[in-house]
């Protein structure tokens, strides 16, 4: 959405919060962004200030980036979506039987989105469509 501006990004969850909230018009974008706000009431405090927008958030102390948090989900609804990597809608229709929910089954497909994330920065190269792919279908049969 905006590259590398932590702070614009941050502040576009906000602005898309209150529109929400204020029932102003949003775009399908801006719409898909509010549901998954919507879908994570333990985040709505941190919308009525700015003190998150520039807030570190570490792993090591145990702490989880919310905003990291919902860009996951919307990059899950965007890859299903478009079916990209090829295969992902039929291998999401499968999880949500065996997990429940959409949002569960969401969960559990990021943490193979996220692994696969962080070996591709690891090794200083692409995203493997294919070792993620693989990564989601150990999930199905474990």
């Amino acid at each position: 959405m905006f590259g590398q501006n932590r702070h614009q990004l941050r502040q576009y969850y906000h602005d898309v919060w209150q529109k929400s909230q204020t029932g102003q018009t949003m775009s399908a974008l801006e719409s898909g962004i509010a549901q998954v706000i919507e879908q994570h009431p333990e985040y709505h405090g941190m919308f009525k200030n700015d003190n998150s927008l520039e807030q570190e958030y570490f792993v090591e102390d145990g702490q989880t980036n919310p905003y990291l948090h919902m860009g996951l989900h919307i990059s899950l609804h965007e890859q299903i979506s478009t079916n990209r990597p090829a295969g992902i809608q039929d291998l999401y229709r499968q999880l949500q039987i065996k997990f429940g929910n959409a949002h569960d089954t969401e969960h559990q497909m990021m943490e193979c989105l996220t692994e696969s994330l962080w070996l591709s920065q690891r090794n200083n190269q692409p995203p493997s469509e294919q070792d993620y792919l693989a990564a989601l279908k150990v999930l199905l049969n474990d």
